[in-house]
């Protein structure tokens, strides 16, 4: 896996961290999507565009029928954190 960008320190919310026993894989797959560039339902035009110039990413992701997931990295690339939508 060559990375587009550097994730930062990773950071989980507790919703992220209480999924984990069930979810690890598919969270673990999505996060190296991320890093790639696949954005998932993430704007994939303001992505783009966001890695050559310094800004702000967000990815969108499905983990079941219920359950969504973003995944953000900070525009500097301190931090990347792994969080469900209502912990916006």
């Amino acid at each position: 896996m060559n990375p587009l960008f550097d994730m930062g320190q990773l950071v989980a919310t507790p919703g992220i961290v209480a999924l984990m026993p069930e979810y690890a894989p598919e969270i673990a797959f999505y996060l190296s999507q991320h890093l790639m560039g696949e954005w998932g339902d993430g704007d994939k035009q303001a992505n783009n565009y966001a890695v050559e110039h310094g800004e702000r990413l967000l990815s969108a992701y499905k983990l079941s029928d219920t359950i969504r997931i973003r995944i953000i990295t900070e525009w500097d690339r301190s931090v990347t954190t792994i969080l469900l939508p209502e912990e916006y």
